[in-house]
């Protein structure tokens, strides 16, 4: 007991000479080239130039509402539906509902998610002929995107909802993940970084009103894939540009052992409307964010040095513990910096 004690107040000691002395971890510096806007018009691309990307995540930059950028996947749905069935897991997702035994006593849950969306778009000069995407779909080319993050391939009959049967409601109801066509199965795991580690163990050993911990690492599963020429042409109604879509590339995280629930990268090529020589690319980003782990406001502000750590502060960048350009900087800069990398290395090739 007195070594956990100890344990705890040296924790405690060591955030709070951080607090105290104000320090903010440095997040990425955004890049030169990206340029933020309220939202992507389709008349943006006529005077879209190479090398410039437009980037909005819906955020209200004035608000003082530590939420701001996230919905309810409920309001999603309705209120932004073409892009909710593009960037959902698959058509008719729904937020989980499953079993959970705690003391010998078995409970049914429903869990509510809150959604991240980011959108990026940009012109490449040459026709999409050009571009192909399927050089983009190896384990090889996403190992490059963020080098924080480590990738291994996965057995496709290893895929944790396939074989645990408690994680069956996270199945496709109409194929199993990873075994569809041009389908790359990826395990990935990304660890903490910064005074992140540091916060998650004290907030562990005071055992902050939950019996799971938290871990100090983010480990996911996603079929990475290119999408059939049927799948992609109907995407023009979610970009808006009345071009036919040339092709399509996406990632669906399907699987994640803690704070997020689901993720989704999507790319769409088409012809530039104004010179079919060039090309538009849209990219999107959704991240699903359990929303109980948002809930944990009052159970970290009995800590004053927790105060700080609070999940939505940490998720949205917002809090003195976000540090470098991967997850740990926060759900916007690990979007901007995943699509700005996407499309330096299309532009490149």
């Amino acid at each position: 007991m007195l070594k956990r004690l100890s344990a705890a107040l040296f924790l405690a000691s060591t955030l709070a000479a951080t607090a105290q002395e104000g320090i903010k971890l440095q997040p990425a510096a955004a890049a030169a080239n990206v340029k933020d806007v309220a939202s992507l018009e389709p008349s943006d691309v006529a005077t879209l130039k190479p090398g410039t990307i437009l980037f909005t995540d819906y955020r209200e930059k004035a608000s003082a509402n530590p939420e701001s950028g996230l919905i309810a996947y409920a309001d999603w749905l309705k209120t932004r539906p073409v892009e909710a069935a593009a960037l959902a897991p698959y058509p008719g997702y729904a937020e989980p509902d499953y079993s959970v035994t705690l003391n010998g006593v078995t409970k049914q849950r429903h869990e509510t998610l809150k959604v991240y969306v980011a959108e990026g778009r940009f012109v490449v000069a040459k026709p999409p002929g050009a571009i192909d995407l399927s050089r983009y779909a190896t384990l090889d080319f996403v190992s490059k995107m963020d080098g924080a993050i480590r990738h291994k391939a996965l057995n496709p009959a290893e895929v944790t909802p396939t074989k645990d049967p408690a994680a069956a409601f996270a199945r496709r109801p109409d194929r199993p993940w990873c075994e569809a066509a041009n389908t790359v199965c990826l395990e990935s795991r990304y660890d903490l970084e910064g005074k992140l580690p540091l916060g998650v163990k004290l907030a562990n050993k005071l055992e902050l009103g939950s019996t799971k911990k938290v871990a100090e690492f983010v480990s996911f599963q996603s079929e990475l894939r290119l999408l059939s020429a049927g799948e992609a042409a109907g995407l023009g109604t979610l970009t808006r540009i009345e071009t036919p879509v040339a092709g399509g590339l996406e990632q669906t995280i399907f699987w994640v052992n803690q704070i997020l629930r689901f993720g989704k990268f999507l790319a769409v090529v088409q012809p530039a409307p104004n010179d079919p020589g060039k090309s538009v690319v849209t990219t999107y980003m959704a991240l699903a964010v359990k929303a109980d782990v948002l809930d944990r406001k009052q159970e970290y502000a009995r800590v004053p040095v927790l105060k700080n750590l609070l999940p939505v502060q940490v998720l949205m960048g917002n809090s003195s513990f976000n540090t470098g350009t991967s997850i740990s900087a926060g759900l916007p800069t690990y979007a901007r910096n995943r699509l700005s990398a996407f499309a330096e290395a299309v532009a490149k090739n």
